[in-house]
């Protein structure tokens, strides 16, 4: 008989009852009952129930076994007594009962127990997340994450992609977030940077003759903390396609995206819908920028959200209401967002929204009320009902569902109609839970208008190819410039940016010059590529979902440190291992680096030595 089992903690059932068998794991509860202990003992696969009675060779044992503790059990196996059978467990209808038992490491006491879902304080969590991983929901979590990385990858496989690795230590890039910083020791006063993605080292393959690349990678980026984005170090599904357009690459990622979402969309996860999810069908939606910060306020929305926002500017011209009047005379915009539904709603509800409004920074939320087709609300009764009705009709509404107003500069006013309109979505429990759905953002502008520089920049990726090529750049108006850059969004969740490449120097010189850059700049700052594509590159272009978002949808979960192994704090700290963590003088000065205080006793900051 093996030392540790012969079975794991889920495989035994009815039909090796009268067997004798091994079990090795951790004490997960254990049952007094007087005359009788029972120990539920679970390893990775599952939970065994374990029962020894008093005159048993094992009962003193068992009975001073703590939670936690690792305990090899061997025994015969038994049926449940019928009344006994725990229809929730795979193992429900057996248990073992005990004829010896090895403790293998007795545990003390615990600062979280790993039995039930009861929530914690987060440092608590991350500082002892090795427990926290013991737990059903969390080791469920990651067990997913692993499964679908298996999925992406024959998936990407199948599509005719090859896996290639890409350097870990690079150079700092001039663009995007802050890099991290890697200090050279035998090139003093010199740094490498953690790559913030593979983005040049990809299209370096393109032009190197490989096809079709794909990779599970690791980007490292100095940011703060979000929901969705963790900080320090998250994966992408990051792939690259040579001789393509736009409709190539969706072509080859959405079957990808649409498989292991159906894959695991009956996957029974702790938080969210359990089951019977449904995917929105191929081929996904596209929806130009310009169309999707008009209806629904943001360039990832969420489509299960059936509010659309609606454009009624032209409805305050000379108007009553002198507001939204003088707003729409200064060539400024009016955004009016549905609340379906809303009759049998209080005034506070109103109230509530115009307060939530000015609370995030903006003027208010005007709005209107409709109960049975009556009107209501401070807007209607100074626009009058002629055209407040005429407002209605032309949105296709009820006559109990009300209405919100952002008004004001068309950025800001999207941005609060698109904020509103979540909120309301949520609050009316109009969001479908068991449904994902995909959708592509098309048609970014290339360029915008920089109000504080006062000058014309970049808007998305300033590696995008220009529709329209060198003829656009030098014949339109920059700010009507649209590029082939796409986002791919899933219920309101931007998985992730990509690009037809612009791979032709004169074009990207060109772009550049427009955002203020002269060629030198180009040429500094974008060595390896630039030099690259003058000896020739395919057209190409690609995209990088990112897998920890898709998990985090797939899994229910809020938060992305709930499917991510070791992760850091908001803070960018590692509880766990105590990093960032100070560092000997012994390697500073191997690194020839000396530390400076500036400010607070505690904040310090890393900088090379002068020459010499």
């Amino acid at each position: 008989m093996h030392a540790y089992r012969t079975h794991n903690c889920a495989a035994l059932r009815p039909e090796q009852v009268g067997e004798e068998v091994r079990v090795s794991g951790w004490v997960h509860k254990k049952r007094d009952h007087g005359d009788l202990v029972f120990i539920d003992l679970r390893d990775h696969y599952g939970i065994t129930q374990i029962v020894t009675d008093v005159s048993g060779p094992v009962f003193k044992v068992i009975e001073g076994l703590k939670s936690e503790s690792v305990v090899t059990i061997t025994g015969k196996v038994t049926a449940r007594a019928p009344e006994a059978v725990n229809p929730n467990l795979p193992t429900g209808g057996i248990e073992i009962r005990a004829t010896a038992a090895t403790v293998q490491s007795m545990a003390g006491e615990l600062p979280m127990p790993v039995a039930g879902e009861a929530e914690y304080p987060e440092d608590i969590r991350l500082r002892y997340r090795y427990l926290d991983l013991r737990r059903e929901r969390l080791h469920a979590n990651i067990m997913l994450r692993s499964q679908v990385i298996t999925s992406l990858r024959n998936r990407m496989n199948s599509q005719g992609f090859t896996e290639f690795q890409t350097p870990i230590l690079t150079a700092s890039s001039p663009e995007g977030a802050r890099d991290y910083l890697v200090p050279s020791r035998v090139h003093p006063g010199k740094f490498y940077a953690l790559p913030q993605a593979p983005q040049m080292f990809k299209q370096l393959l393109m032009v190197a003759g490989f096809d079709r690349y794909f990779q599970i990678a690791p980007c490292f980026r100095d940011e703060d903390a979000r929901a969705d984005r963790s900080p320090g170090e998250f994966y992408q599904l990051d792939f690259e396609m040579s001789f393509v357009t736009q409709d190539d690459v969706f072509n080859a990622i959405e079957p990808v995206l649409h498989g292991v979402f159906e894959e695991f969309a009956d996957w029974q996860g702790h938080s969210g819908a359990k089951g019977g999810r449904q995917v929105s069908a191929l081929p996904f939606k596209r929806i130009p920028y310009r169309e999707s910060m008009l209806k629904y306020g943001s360039d990832k929305p969420d489509l299960r959200n059936p509010i659309l926002i609606h454009d009624v500017g032209h409805h305050f011209v000379d108007s009553g209401f002198g507001l939204f009047a003088g707003i729409v005379a200064g060539g400024d915009v009016v955004r009016a967002i549905p609340a379906p539904n809303t009759a049998d709603k209080s005034r506070k509800f109103f109230t509530d929204m115009n307060d939530w409004a000015r609370a995030e920074g903006h003027a208010g939320l005007g709005y209107i009320t409709q109960k049975n087709g009556e009107l209501g609300g401070p807007i209607a009764k100074n626009h009058g009902e002629e055209a407040t009705r005429k407002l209605i009709a032309e949105m296709g509404l009820g006559p109990n569902d009300g209405i919100f107003f952002a008004a004001g500069k068309e950025l800001p006013a999207s941005k609060l109609a698109g904020a509103a309109r979540a909120r309301i979505g949520a609050d009316l429990g109009l969001i479908d839970e068991n449904r994902f759905e995909f959708c592509w953002i098309v048609d970014f502008p290339m360029f915008e208008y920089d109000e504080d520089a006062k000058k014309v920049d970049f808007s998305h990726n300033p590696f995008s190819m220009p529709q329209g090529e060198m003829d656009a750049l030098e014949n339109k108006d920059p700010l009507d410039i649209l590029a082939y850059q796409y986002d791919i969004v899933c219920n309101g969740v931007e998985l992730s940016s990509g690009a037809i490449r612009n791979h032709r120097p004169e074009i990207m010189y060109k772009a550049f010059e427009i955002a203020g850059y002269t060629q030198s700049d180009v040429d500094t700052n974008f060595a390896g590529m630039i030099n690259a594509f003058k000896v020739g590159a395919p057209p190409h272009g690609g995209s990088a979902p990112g897998i920890d978002r898709m998990v985090m949808l797939l899994a229910g979960e809020p938060n992305i440190r709930e499917v991510v192994l070791f992760p850091m704090n908001q803070k960018a700290e590692d509880l766990m291992m105590g990093a960032p963590s100070p560092v000997s003088a012994k390697q500073l000065k191997e690194l020839n680096i000396r530390l400076t205080v500036d400010g607070p006793k505690d904040a310090t900051k890393v900088v090379a030595p002068s020459a010499g």
